[in-house]
């Protein structure tokens, strides 16, 4: 998954200045030049494009590592952008203020992830994909427990297969990145960087489906991808991301149609339930859905700033890869018939909606369920000869709530004050603090405060050391954080979602930066038109949907089904 990093291929994506000369031999792939991919509209756009800070929350008088200054636009960024910077006496940009900048702060300093040496592409530091690590250990389990199993496809596609299927060549063309040089020769044939693997998938599913015997084939793999994004956001949308990718084939559309929809289900509770995000699952628009396929399915999150976050697809791809790759089997009668086929993801993009639904002005907020660390002990002693027996309560805390199966750590530094800590962790979104210091000792009980709740409301003294009412104690409390999470995130998503009737409600819903949801059975010019005037899209058809008729609030005709608009990421 790592840069390449041999001298030979080191030119292989292809340079702005000869690409002109290039489309003509290559027909409809476009990819824009560098400099234009990684222009930003705005100082504050990009994580790769401003000038990052040094962590100062609340007074504190101590800072933490964060991003680089911003390098020129071009492809590669100069060494010197890695020299730090200056403290800058300022912390967290307040999320009223200025949504994306906080985004930003938040995962400079929470240290979630860092530029990466070209421009639009990310490190994620260890803190940050533990968030992914603990998303994957989930979803592992269902896709495992669902009947798919996990393997590995190439990251280089032959440009050939991405030909094939007309539609899906269309909608990836100008994302595509090309290798062109290998070994110090030009290749015989372009090839692609993985944008996504249903080609590869197909051409290697043709050769492994014979009979109806064969069928279903489910498959999942754990990969990267690289789409040559135009504007770039940390996590959102980058150069290169991870994601899973899974990948099934049937005998039947009904099948296929299960297979889909069963995703879909699983990622809608992942999300409720892990994650305590409220998403939306829905049908996409025509004009919406994956090149290629004939139906998406997908789960649509509110984020604080109340732009939409497609945080998961599933699709039903019909038989339009199996026909453009020959993908067919034997049915019990002896008939040669294309196979039916899904595909469904979800990427590193969760981590960033993880981040924008719960964070607020303090920081990072995460779900306990998600949390690589649960529970931090601070430690607080003034004298000396008061160190060691309160160090050695709260190593004794430390292994009870280990030994719970409770993710917990002991900051016991002292280079830091205990009030810098508190800050510090409040800011990484652990969802529980327990404090120890002499008098706690002696009366052998802990201070708790919660992550969801601040100041005084929040904190809880005299909680007893004794696991038989420690343990569970803290259990209860991280259940009660992951159910609160939940119900702040719904309570916040109802009550900026607009019920319509007609375009101009519409207009004026989006216009207040809300979502509006309303009856639809507009043409796809329709809602280019939406686009265009108002910025939204339609997000989906909800699975659930009001009872009783209906008229569509663009044409006034009868209407089956709601729409839900909103302007997203």
């Amino acid at each position: 998954m790592g840069r390449v990093g041999t001298k030979d291929l080191s030119q292989t994506l292809i340079p702005s200045d000869i690409w002109s000369s290039l489309c003509t031999k290559m027909g409809a792939l476009r990819l824009p030049s560098l400099t234009s991919i990684f222009a930003v509209s705005s100082a504050r756009s990009s994580l790769f494009s401003r000038r990052s800070k040094q962590l100062n929350v609340r007074k504190l008088t101590s800072a933490v590592k964060v991003f680089a200054k911003s390098t020129p636009a071009t492809e590669v960024a100069p060494a010197e952008s890695n020299q730090k910077l200056p403290v800058q006496e300022q912390g967290i940009t307040p999320r009223s203020q200025d949504f994306n900048a906080w985004y930003l702060d938040v995962i400079s300093m929470a240290e979630l992830a860092d530029y990466g040496p070209v421009r639009g592409t990310m490190v994620i530091r260890p803190y940050g994909y533990a968030i992914w690590e603990a998303i994957q250990d989930y979803l592992n389990i269902k896709f495992k427990e669902t009947g798919h199993s996990n393997m590995y496809f190439p990251q280089f596609i032959p440009y050939s297969f991405i030909e094939k299927e007309a539609s899906h060549v269309e909608g990836f063309s100008p994302e595509l990145a090309l290798v062109t040089v290998g070994g110090g020769k030009e290749l015989e044939e372009k090839l692609v960087v993985r944008p996504t693997s249903e080609t590869i998938v197909n051409h290697m599913f043709t050769q492994w489906i014979q009979s109806y015997r064969d069928l279903p084939l489910m498959i999942n793999q754990w990969a990267n991808v690289t789409r040559w994004e135009m504007r770039t956001k940390p996590f959102i949308r980058t150069l290169e991301f991870l994601w899973q990718e899974g990948h099934t084939a049937h005998a039947t559309l009904e099948e296929a149609e299960r297979e889909a929809m069963q995703m879909i289900d699983v990622y809608t509770k992942f999300s409720y339930e892990q994650a305590a995000i409220p998403v939306i699952p829905g049908r996409k628009s025509r004009v919406e859905t994956f090149a290629g396929a004939d139906k998406t399915y997908t789960i649509e999150a509110m984020m604080g700033d109340r732009k939409a976050l497609q945080a998961g697809t599933s699709h039903n791809l019909g038989q339009n890869f199996s026909r453009a790759f020959g993908t067919q089997f034997a049915d019990e009668n002896g008939q040669r018939q294309h196979v039916w086929q899904t595909s469904w993801a979800i990427s590193t993009r969760f981590v960033g909606g993880i981040i924008m639904t719960h964070g607020d002005d303090a920081g990072l907020m995460l779900p306990p369920r998600l949390a690589s660390v649960q529970v931090v002990i601070v430690p607080i002693w003034k004298k000396a000869n008061e160190k060691n027996e309160v160090l050695d309560a709260a190593l004794s805390v430390k292994d009870v709530l280990h030994k719970a199966g409770i993710k917990v750590k002991l900051d016991d530094s002292d280079q830091r004050t205990p009030g810098w800590k508190f800050n510090f962790w409040e800011m990484k979104g652990v969802p529980l603090r327990i404090e120890i210091g002499p008098r706690d000792v002696s009366s052998r009980s802990v201070v708790i405060s919660r992550r969801d709740i601040p100041g005084k409301p929040g904190k809880v003294f005299g909680i007893s050391m004794d696991s038989s009412v420690l343990v569970p104690y803290i259990k209860e409390k991280l259940d009660e954080i992951q159910s609160s999470l939940l119900d702040k995130a719904t309570a916040f998503r109802d009550s900026n979602i607009v019920d319509v009737s007609s375009y101009d409600e519409l207009k004026e819903a989006i216009s207040q930066g809300k979502w509006a949801r309303g009856p639809w059975v507009g043409s796809d010019e329709d809602e280019l038109k939406v686009k265009e005037e108002t910025g939204a899209t339609i997000r989906c058809f909800p699975f659930e949907q009001p009872q009783g008729p209906k008229k569509c609030l663009m044409t006034g005709s009868p209407a089956d089904e709601v729409a839900i608009f909103a302007k997203s990421y």
